[in-house]
């Protein structure tokens, strides 16, 4: 395991509370660092010392649901205004106003709310392979490609029985899941090991397909703002398997200061596969 000296501790938001890992003094501009499923801070930390070192206060939390941090009861609980608003509680509690967004997967999809609702919190934001709310739910809708490639959101719909298999047997699945879905050589047995240890946390697995289960209900009834006026980078690794790359030009189509990069080479986890290359274009954004 890379070892990354940290502080961290429990922050109080929005009615939870939320565990995080923090490297920097105070005093600097404040990167947020938001992970997908199904990881946890663990998932960035190729990026923290890097960013910590271009002179950032760097904090990372658990999301709502996840490893240390508060796990509440029931679907709604995960709606994505839930979300969305522990992560502005975050930036008031850390006494900011404004705060550098950077989030993967459904970390990226908390960041493009954030910069739709909320765009006077942010100064810029970087987004990692998962496109624009609209755009999503757009392709979901006509692209029987993306629908393929999108079953297990289906299939998570299902209740108790998703938990029930992927809990089996040590969580084999998921373990599983992130080795084929990765460069050969990605995930290390001790990466696997500590995301072990996070999805074991009790009732954490529910609470991470509950994200998926509170989105469904929504997705196709909300009308989403169109354009985002907040300086934004797309990444995005074609080898993707979850989600198509016809998806990252529209996006960043619908951002007014916009700039897209693809990484031929990468897949879904471009910061565990590409670190170099992705702290390079963070860097160079920011």
């Amino acid at each position: 395991m890379m070892e990354i000296r940290t502080q961290d501790k429990m922050i109080e938001t929005n009615g939870i509370k939320l565990h995080i890992v923090q490297k920097g003094d105070s005093e600097r501009p404040l990167v947020l660092l938001l992970h997908g499923f199904p990881e946890f801070w663990y998932g960035w930390r190729q990026q923290i010392d890097f960013l910590a070192g271009m002179g950032f206060r760097v904090v990372v939390p658990d999301q709502r649901g996840y490893n240390l941090s508060d796990k509440p009861k029931g679907i709604d609980a995960y709606r994505i205004d839930n979300l969305t608003l522990d992560i502005i509680g975050l930036i008031d509690a850390l006494k900011y106003k404004k705060a550098t967004i950077i989030g993967h997967d459904w970390g990226g999809m908390i960041a493009w709310q954030l910069a739709i609702k909320y765009p006077e919190r942010l100064e810029k934001l970087i987004i990692l392979n998962i496109p624009h709310p609209k755009v999503m739910k757009k392709t979901l809708l006509t692209s029987w490609r993306q629908k393929r490639k999108s079953w297990y959101i289906f299939f998570f719909q299902i209740p108790g029985f998703p938990e029930l298999i992927l809990s089996r047997i040590n969580f084999a699945l998921l373990r599983k899941g992130l080795i084929k879905s990765s460069r050969r050589g990605t995930f290390s047995e001790t990466d696997l090991k500590q995301y072990q240890e996070a999805w074991s946390k009790k009732n954490a697995l529910r609470s991470m397909i509950n994200w998926y289960r509170a989105a469904f209900r929504t997705m196709f009834k909300k009308s989403v703002k169109s354009y985002i006026d907040i300086p934004t980078l797309l990444i995005w690794g074609m080898k993707d398997f979850a989600l198509i790359s016809d998806m990252a030009q529209p996006s960043i189509d619908l951002c007014r200061k916009g700039r897209l990069v693809f990484i031929e080479e990468a897949s879904h986890w471009v910061q565990h596969e590409e670190p170099d290359r992705v702290n390079s274009l963070i860097k160079d954004y920011l």
